[in-house]
C-alpha cells in the first residue's frame, strides 16, 4: 500500500536523486566563457529549485520564485547540503537563469533514462518518437496580419489530432518494450512548426543500444532518418527497424545513366522493404504498441502539468523550461515508484503525498 503522510521524506528522495542527475548534466553542458562577472551559482542548482517550485505545483515564473523565497529557511535547512548552497539567489537572478535551465534538463532526461534502463525500470527494445504542441498564451495571430499575437515567440503547426495551434512543441522518445513502465529517454521542446526531421535527427545517436524497433507517426517518414537509424554511414545494417506510415511520394526506378542512379534505386528499394514489413503481421503488432504508450504518456503529463490549454509562460525558453522539467518531473516520479517496490506506473499517489 502507498504512504500518504505528508512527512517530506519523499520529498527529500526525489531532490537529492534529481540534484545528482542535474548535477551530472551541467557537468557536460559547455562551460560559460567570455567576458562579466563569473555566475553566483551553478545552472543544475537553478534547476533544481526550478524542480521543486514545479513539483509544489507552482507554475508562473513570480510564483515560484514567492513560493521558494517564503520557504527559503526551510529549504536551505533541508537541502543545503544537497544543493551546496551558502545564500539564496534573487528574484532577477532566479527569473533571469530560468530562461537557460532547459539545457540541464534535456540532458538530466537522457541520464535518466540510461539510470531506469539499468535499473530494469523500462525496456527500449522498442521505442516511439512523437512530437506534441500546446497551444501559446493569449491572442492568436492572424494569418492576414490584422492581429498581431500575445507571444510572437511561438509558431504554427498542424496535427491530425489538434489541426492548426499557434503554440509550442515537445518532443519525447519514449520506451515501449513488452518489460518495464513507460519512460521517457529523450526530449527536447520548441516551437510547434518545428519539424519532425530536425528535432529527431540529433537523437538517433543517443537511442539505447537495446532499441531495436523505432516508431513513430507519419510526420517522422523520411528517407534519411530511417537510413542513420537502420544503416551505418558505410551501409552496413545497424539490426534497428525504423517503422512509420509512409507518405506517398511517387516514386519511380531511376532511369538513364545519371550519377545518383545507384543511390536513388538503392533508397527506393529500403524504403520498399520498410513498407513491407509494417504491413506485415509483425510489423502491425509492433506498431500497436505506439497508441499504447506514448499517447497516454501525452495524455497523463498534459493533464497533471495542467498543460491540457496552453503553456504556462511568453517566450519560447521559458516554455522550454517548463516542459523539460515536467518531463524530468515525470521520469523520476516513475523511478523513485519504482524503488517503492511499485510495477504499476501510478505515480500520483506520491504527488498526493508531497
Amino acid at each position: 500500500m502507498c504512504p500518504t503522510a505528508k512527512d517530506g521524506r519523499h520529498l527529500a528522495n526525489l531532490v537529492v536523486d534529481a540534484a545528482a542527475l542535474c548535477k551530472a548534466a551541467d557537468q557536460q553542458l559547455p562551460t560559460r566563457t567570455g567576458p562579466g562577472r563569473p555566475e553566483s551559482f551553478e545552472q543544475w542548482q537553478l534547476a533544481l529549485l526550478v524542480f521543486i517550485a514545479i513539483l509544489r505545483r507552482r507554475k508562473s515564473i513570480s510564483s515560484q520564485w514567492r513560493y521558494l523565497s517564503g520557504h527559503a529557511r526551510m529549504l536551505m535547512r533541508a537541502f543545503g547540503s544537497t544543493w551546496q548552497l551558502t545564500t539564496f539567489p534573487s528574484r532577477s537572478t532566479y527569473m533571469r537563469r530560468y530562461k537557460r535551465a532547459h539545457l540541464v534538463y534535456e540532458r538530466a532526461i537522457e541520464l535518466g533514462g540510461r539510470r531506469a534502463l539499468r535499473d530494469h525500470v523500462g525496456d527500449a527494445r522498442v521505442v516511439v518518437a512523437d512530437k506534441s504542441m500546446i497551444a501559446a498564451r493569449g491572442k492568436v495571430p492572424s494569418r492576414s496580419g490584422d492581429i498581431r499575437a500575445t507571444d510572437d515567440q511561438a509558431g504554427w503547426g498542424k496535427s491530425a489530432h489538434d489541426g492548426w495551434v499557434w503554440g509550442y512543441s515537445y518532443e519525447v522518445v519514449v520506451c515501449a518494450g513488452h518489460h518495464g513502465l513507460i519512460l521517457p529517454l529523450l526530449a527536447s521542446a520548441s516551437t510547434a512548426n518545428t519539424s519532425e526531421h530536425r528535432s529527431f535527427a540529433p537523437k538517433i545517436a543517443h537511442l539505447p543500444h537495446s532499441t531495436r524497433y523505432v516508431l513513430g507517426d507519419g510526420g517522422y517518414d523520411g528517407n534519411e532518418l530511417a537510413e542513420a537509424i537502420e544503416y551505418t554511414p558505410d551501409g552496413q545494417r545497424t539490426g534497428r527497424r525504423f517503422i512509420t506510415p509512409m507518405i506517398a511520394r511517387g516514386g519511380k526506378p531511376a532511369v538513364g545513366q545519371t550519377r545518383h542512379k545507384g543511390r536513388r534505386e538503392r533508397l527506393r528499394q529500403h524504403r520498399i522493404a520498410r513498407d513491407r514489413f509494417r504491413r506485415s503481421t509483425r510489423g502491425s503488432r509492433i506498431y500497436k504498441r505506439r497508441f499504447r504508450s506514448v499517447e497516454p504518456f501525452n495524455q497523463w503529463l498534459k493533464s497533471r502539468f495542467d498543460l491540457e490549454e496552453h503553456v504556462w509562460h511568453c517566450g519560447l525558453n521559458n516554455n522550454r523550461t517548463s516542459l523539460l522539467a515536467s518531463i524530468f518531473i515525470y521520469q523520476c516520479l516513475q523511478r523513485y515508484n519504482f524503488t517503492q517496490g511499485n510495477r504499476n506506473g501510478q505515480v500520483q499517489w506520491i504527488l498526493d503525498a508531497l
